[in-house]
Parts: C-alpha cells; sequence; structure tokens
C-alpha cells in the first residue's frame, strides 16, 4: 500500500532454543512468522554499517554452516509452525490471530548472506524442503546489501528465487558515494552497488530497505536525500522495476554511540517524498517509542 504506516520495526535475537542457524520472529514487516536462515554465523560480513546491531567484538560460537543441521532445523521449524505449538510458547502466545501464519523464509543473518559460497545450492535446497512441507505458497526473501549481485552463483541464486515465490529486498539509503561510505564502512564502491541493484532490478522487481537516522545529531541532509530520490530514478530509467521503499529507522542499540533514531515526522517526510518524487510506494516503519 503506498506510503503506509506500519507499527515499529524492531530487533529479533537469531538464537532460538538449541539452533544454530535457523530462527523463527513475528515480523512487522512481514505481516506474520518469517523464519530466518543465518548463512553468517561467523559474524563476517563485507559491509561494518554504523547502526549494525551486531556484536563482532565478541567471538563467534559458530563457525561455518553445517548444511545438515541447517536443514534439520529447518524441517522441525516447519513442523513447528504448522502444528501451532509455536504459539503456545511464551513469546509467541500473544502474536494476533491473523498473524498466525509462516509468511516467508529470510535469508539474512549476523552478515551478507550472498558471501556465502554455494549460495546458489542451498537456496535451491530450501526451495526444495518448502515443496515438500506443501509450503509453495511462502515467501523466500533474501535481505541483502546487493553487494555479490554480479557473482554467477548469486545470480544463480536470484534465479531460483524467482522460480520458487522469492522476493529480494536490497538495502540503499546514500545518495551519493561519500555519504554511503560513512554508514556503510565498506571497501566496496556505491557505483558497484547502484550497477548491481539496477541489474537485478532490470529482470525482476526488487524492494528496497532504507535506513536513515541521525549522524552525531544530525538526520541526512536535503541534498543527500535528494541524491538518493535521483539514484531511485535512475535505476527505474535504466529500466530498473522497484515495487516498494521500506522507510525505516533505527530501532536497536547500534554498533556506534553517535547513531540515533530520527522522529516518525522526519521518517514519515521521507517516505511520502519517495513517492511524490519517483512514483514507488513507500512504507514507514519508525524506531522504538
Amino acid at each position: 500500500m503506498p506510503d503506509s504506516v506500519l507499527p515499529q520495526h524492531r530487533w529479533h535475537p537469531r538464537q532460538f532454543e538449541q539452533n544454530r542457524f535457523v530462527y523463527p520472529v513475528l515480523s512487522r514487516r512481514s505481516r506474520g512468522i518469517s523464519i530466518g536462515v543465518n548463512l553468517n554465523p561467523d559474524k563476517i560480513c563485507n559491509f561494518d554499517c554504523i547502526y549494525c546491531q551486531v556484536d563482532r567484538r565478541s567471538e563467534a560460537e559458530t563457525r561455518f554452516v553445517e548444511t545438515e543441521q541447517l536443514f534439520g532445523e529447518l524441517d522441525a521449524m516447519f513442523d513447528y509452525c504448522a502444528s501451532g505449538e509455536i504459539f503456545k510458547d511464551p513469546r509467541f502466545a500473544s502474536v494476533p490471530p491473523e498473524l498466525q501464519r509462516v509468511n516467508d523464509i529470510a535469508f539474512s543473518g549476523d552478515g551478507e548472506p550472498t558471501t556465502y559460497r554455494n549460495f546458489d545450492t542451498l537456496i535451491g535446497q530450501v526451495a526444495e524442503r518448502k515443496r515438500a512441507h506443501g509450503l509453495d505458497a511462502v515467501k523466500m526473501v533474501l535481505i541483502t546489501n546487493a553487494s555479490m549481485f554480479h557473482r554467477p552463483v548469486v545470480q544463480r541464486g536470484l534465479e531460483i528465487l524467482d522460480e520458487n515465490n522469492g522476493e529480494i529486498w536490497a538495502k540503499l539509503e546514500a545518495g551519493t558515494a561519500e555519504y554511503f561510505q560513512l554508514v556503510d564502512r565498506t571497501r566496496i564502491p556505491f557505483q558497484q552497488i547502484l550497477d548491481n541493484i539496477t541489474a537485478a532490478a532490470q529482470k525482476r522487481p526488487l524492494v528496497i530497505q532504507s535506513l536513515f537516522m541521525r549522524v552525531n545529531g544530525e538526520p541526512p541532509s536535503q541534498e543527500e536525500f535528494d541524491a538518493f530520490l535521483d539514484r531511485l530514478s535512475e535505476i527505474q530509467t535504466a529500466g530498473g522495476q522497484l515495487r516498494l521503499v521500506q522507510v525505516y529507522t533505527v530501532a536497536r542499540t547500534p554498533a556506534e554511540s553517535f547513531v540515533q533514531p530520527l522522529t516518525n515526522s522526519e521518517v514519515d517526510a521521507m517516505a511520502a517524498a519517495v513517492t511524490e518524487r519517483t512514483g514507488i510506494p513507500a512504507e514507514r516503519y519508525y524506531g522504538a517509542s
């Protein structure tokens, strides 16, 4: 829905019981239960975002993705949710009836999921298990910084997503290379991200996820935000399909203390500007109240 207002978007822990790779969350953005798949338990990421909540100072307990255990956890989670047992757990007992459903399988975690070496193979195997459980209507969502879209193994994975009710949520929250480096702190060039998003969006509609914040007390300048809107328009002009922009702000403790959330009215204004300038529907997610 264009320019819609949704509840707060909060961080969820990526541990559940004894699981190491699979975890359920009540996701406001997904409007139901989202089954998370963590492909980066080693906490290694090619971005070092100033707002990230992952504690990279502590050593990871799990270094590698053990696929046999991951798939075992995934099968068990499908059964746990399908039986309704999850809603007897105190952590999920208050979920409203209309949200008591598995809406998606989300590839996210403690780093960039597309850096996983056998990304295409794993996406395919998860799709097979989804079908085996009769969950054709459940989406597969890739939450990504778009840095690896140019790699053949990732392109094959995206094609498998296309064939299995997949959706890509690509991160874009800067309009200039300078602001991109300030926020995302990576060696990857900003233009590579823009090129990757454009190329991917030329083949299928993408969702853009855009987190804006105060840095040292200051929100993005008007010039920076205008440049961000220009980048969205350029992707569209190049034939890129952008289905939705999720405009949100900090809702959990960030990596850096100089990062603070925007006000609700600031988020509102940004979301409204996205739709007014580009015609792309926008959803708003506020920080913690």
